[in-house]
């Protein structure tokens, strides 16, 4: 056996014989020809093995693999035009390492309580690994964005004495004799972190104990929040437009095979490039009332809400001004309103629903000591969040971006549960 090559090398390697280290995905046979399909976490590739072309030890071995068999095999990489890859092999040899036992995913239909029971072996799959490979493309493109622009990553902590907006949805354990929460946003420590480096961002778990079992909604999910100084709401909106636009090209441009295999329509993210279309809360809310929506100004939007808003669009949509009264403690009132906030959500295109929320943040500690009593908020769990109002206070501005629903929308996904290797659902703590 020679070096090994791995599948998504093989195609620079045509005409030469190569080694893979392998799974077998699938086999079909047709007489003396063996057709078989092989993956090694890297790709996906066809194997030919013509039973008068090599030894029959090598024909009998290769007829004994089941399905995520692992063996090494060894052969010829030629160009085929068929192929989903473009090139295939011509098996000259096998070396088996296991004979897998009767695997329990089998190419008919499964029901999804089913495959989430197997998530551990339902990401072995075509459709999975696509979905699994464009979400680490999505978070390559998101990190090299904000590296390039002088953006520092830092890390909050994930246990956590006090909350980022409310109780309600916390995750409550004790920290030895004390109550301690599971973060829902690394936002506040963020804030800190931008008046010691300036432009900042957190990328990492965060958890909602939210009784949901929309297709939007996990229990545990991960967000990008960037924090930044002297920077205030429409610059914010600029960079956050400009983000998105970037990664939706890295993706184009680095993950096309994979959003092909998930049938999706590369069109509609085509169109996806800054400026993006904005609206106020105003606005948006005579749009529903003008379309039949039961709703009134000074509600929240649900899910139909925002969709039949998404739906006039072909590009993400700002929603900006929302009332104070519906939006967290922290963002800053408008001055020239100031019963709305500085502050936008992103809302995706196709139903998706809103990918960002960002606002400026309040940096007056005076009013920001008047919304911890108008909250009933402990001022002591927040005595060090004012203290970044005493110590040279600076406008600045920040936002979340949920990567499971940004992972959804570029994908064309139905529901967030396949946008995370082992999804954290209502009812689901397994695998």
């Amino acid at each position: 056996m020679k070096a090994l090559c791995t599948i998504r090398e093989a195609g620079a390697r045509a005409g030469q014989t190569v080694t893979i280290g392998c799974w077998l995905y699938h086999k079909r046979s047709s007489g003396k020809i063996q057709f078989l399909q092989l993956r090694d976490g890297t790709g996906f590739m066809q194997a030919v093995i013509v039973k008068n072309e090599v030894p029959g030890e090598v024909w009998e071995a290769a007829g004994r693999l089941t399905q995520e068999s692992s063996f090494y095999v060894c052969g010829e990489i030629r160009e085929d035009t068929r192929s989903a890859a473009g090139y295939e092999m011509t098996v000259r040899d096998i070396e088996l390492i296991q004979i897998a036992e009767p695997y329990p995913i089998t190419p008919k239909e499964h029901g999804v309580d089913f495959l989430m029971d197997h998530r551990h072996l339902w990401i072995r799959s075509p459709r999975q690994h696509a979905v699994l490979t464009v979400r680490a493309g999505i978070i390559r493109a998101i990190r090299q964005f904000l590296d390039d622009r002088g953006f520092t990553l830092i890390d909050p902590p994930i246990l956590t004495p006090s909350s980022c907006e409310g109780t309600t949805s916390l995750f409550q354990t004790r920290y030895f004799d004390e109550d301690a929460y599971l973060s829902q946003s690394g936002q506040l420590y963020m804030e800190a972190a931008a008046m010691a480096f300036g432009r900042v961002y957190s990328f990492g778990p965060t958890f909602r104990a939210e009784k949901s079992k929309t297709r939007r909604h996990l229990i545990e999910f991960w967000m990008v929040e960037p924090e930044m100084a002297f920077v205030k709401h429409e610059e914010s909106l600029q960079i956050q437009e400009q983000l998105v636009s970037h990664v939706v090209r890295s993706v184009l441009a680095g993950c096309r095979k994979e959003l092909e295999t998930l049938g999706r329509d590369l069109s509609r993210l085509e169109k996806v490039e800054a400026p993006f279309p904005r609206i106020s809360y105003d606005e948006a809310i005579r749009f529903l009332q003008d379309n039949g929506h039961d709703i009134i100004w000074g509600e929240d939007f649900g899910a139909p809400h925002e969709t039949a808003i998404a739906e006039k669009y072909e590009k993400p949509v700002f929603i900006t001004g929302y009332p104070a009264a519906i939006k967290a403690f922290y963002m800053k009132p408008d001055p020239q309103r100031p019963e709305v906030v500085l502050c936008a959500d992103l809302i995706a295109p196709e139903g998706y629903g809103e990918i960002i929320g960002g606002s400026q943040r309040m940096d007056d500690p005076g009013l920001l000591e008047a919304r911890f009593r108008e909250h009933k908020l402990p001022r002591e769990a927040y005595q060090w969040y004012l203290d970044l109002r005493k110590y040279g206070t600076v406008p600045h501005s920040g936002f979340g971006l949920g990567l499971e629903r940004t992972v959804a929308w570029i994908c064309g996904l139905e529901h967030v549960r396949e946008t995370i290797p082992f999804p954290r659902l209502l009812y689901r703590l397994y695998p």
